[in-house]
């Protein structure tokens, strides 16, 4: 046979299209061509293969080798074409005689000696091929991330040689059975955080209800800790979460299986650019917004992001993706996530503080917080004044509820939102939140007024309304009421009280 085709797959934002890798040996000078459109590492494969078959005992043939990689349009990348490339050419040349190859798809990069290394990207591929109904031969140690797809056959081989006798029938790959190691990783405590009675409050019903948080206040006053623990008070994960999560990780390349199900949180330096927080590159990968897809992405240092990077989150904080676009090739990419954010109250830091250190004018004050966009804080749900912890709240020990306490309670609220609406609060379109959220005659009142006293957009009305529904749900209410529209207010006048 001077012919051989085999079934791979490629990457395209979290989808992973099949790909024909077909292999045609012919008379002629020895040549070896790679077209469909490959990037340089699979143009690399060409030596990479020739040194695999030669190492492992194998005869590279000296004939007029041809691999098309199909579709033609679709770019491909990475190593992982280097095991059907491989494969092709042995079968091709009559070196194997494969059975049951159309029952099989292949993704692995080849060392020079043979060995299997491991590719990125493997979770999303076997979500993509689950539904083929064909077993996914893989380097070993891709398998334990492999196996997280539930009903995927996964057979894991270690080098070339063993991908050979499987095919031969000479010693069949045995199915790989899940071995993750779930450890428990103690996620950071929210009584470690001393006093901030309020904050912690705002870091509550932000978790029950899934909404941003913006926290401002002085150096050394707890944002960074309170953000760092509201992981430990979210929800658990489900499995369909977990799954979408891990694939943008395993995307990224940086996926650990001892993770799983665990919130993501990403927490980017001030200095990220634009690609780097929403994604992109020649071949587009996700940024940090979409690995911390349904986690959390805390940004610190709010202002000193440049003003362009800021903006770019308008979009998935409304929608939960984003589309990256280049001229080549566009990708879309999930990015549900939840934005908790801090920043200084001016440029000092020390304003509001007791002490008297800020001297910051008001002109300084009023540019250092115009950095952030009328559009962009009218996306942030809660907005809150963290002060300066007095010496008598350190001091004080055994103050504080623990995370877990905290837990239940998110807990409870988020399961009578998805038996309410089948989604967190916070996703409310307006439709639902006029039916699921108008507040009684009290409530209405103190809207009213709010809307007229602090001139709020109609954004801003509706996630006035959200809030508030999630504190009748942290109260156990059906109904929301007066008190809870209140503090709802109250969390729309953080940076201007």
């Amino acid at each position: 046979m001077s012919l051989a085709v085999l079934k791979s797959r490629a990457l395209a934002g979290l989808s992973a299209p099949e790909v024909a890798v077909e292999v045609h040996l012919a008379n002629g000078l020895p040549a070896f061509t790679l077209v469909g459109l490959p990037e340089t590492e699979v143009k690399e494969a060409r030596d990479r293969v020739r040194a695999a078959l030669q190492n492992s005992g194998f005869e590279f043939p000296a004939k007029r080798i041809t691999v098309n990689l199909a579709p033609a349009d679709l770019p491909k990348e990475s190593g992982r074409f280097d095991l059907p490339i491989a494969l092709g050419i042995l079968i091709a040349s009559g070196q194997v005689e494969a059975k049951n190859l159309a029952t099989h798809e292949f993704a692995g990069e080849l060392s020079l000696s043979g060995e299997l290394r491991p590719v990125r990207g493997t979770l999303a591929m076997c979500l993509a091929a689950a539904g083929s109904q064909r077993a996914f031969v893989l380097p070993a140690a891709s398998a334990d991330e492999a196996a997280l797809v539930s009903g995927a056959l996964i057979l894991p081989a270690r080098g070339l040689l063993e991908v050979c006798a499987h095919l031969t029938g000479a010693a069949p790959l045995a199915p790989h059975v899940p071995a993750v190691a779930l450890r428990t990783i103690p996620l950071p405590d929210l009584a470690e955080v001393k006093g901030q009675l309020p904050a912690k409050r705002a870091l509550e019903v932000a978790a029950a209800g899934g909404h941003s948080l913006l926290m401002s206040g002085p150096p050394g006053s707890g944002k960074s800790m309170l953000a760092q623990r509201l992981p430990g008070i979210l929800p658990p994960m489900t499995e369909q979460e977990a799954l979408e999560s891990a694939a943008v990780h395993s995307l990224a390349g940086g996926f650990d299986t001892a993770r799983w199900a665990q919130r993501p949180y990403q927490a980017p330096h001030h200095s990220a650019s634009a690609p780097a927080l929403v994604g992109g590159g020649g071949v587009p990968r996700p940024g940090e917004i979409s690995l911390a897809h349904n986690g959390v992405l805390f940004l610190d240092e709010l202002p000193e992001f440049a003003r362009g990077v800021l903006e770019a989150l308008r979009e998935p904080l409304e929608t939960g993706h984003i589309r990256v676009a280049r001229a080549a090739k566009r990708s879309e990419f999930p990015a549900r996530f939840q934005l908790v954010a801090a920043m200084n109250p001016c440029p000092c830091g020390w304003l509001g503080h007791g002490s008297g250190k800020c001297r910051c004018t008001p002109d300084q004050i009023a540019r250092y917080r115009s950095k952030l966009s009328g559009p962009l804080l009218d996306r942030i749900d809660l907005l809150v004044d963290v002060p300066a912890v007095t010496e008598a709240e350190i001091s004080t020990r055994g103050e504080g509820e623990v995370s877990a306490t905290v837990r239940q309670r998110v807990v409870a609220a988020r399961e009578r939102q998805l038996a309410r609406q089948g989604k967190p609060n916070a996703l409310l379109n307006p439709d639902e939140i006029d039916l699921h959220c108008l507040p009684d005659c009290a409530g209405a009142m103190l809207l009213k007024q709010a809307m007229a006293r602090l001139d709020l957009s109609a954004r801003a009305y509706h996630r006035i309304l959200k809030v508030a529904r999630t504190i009748a749900d942290l109260a156990g209410e059906e109904i929301v009421r007066g008190p809870h529209v209140a503090e709802a207010i109250q969390y729309r006048r953080g940076l201007n009280a």
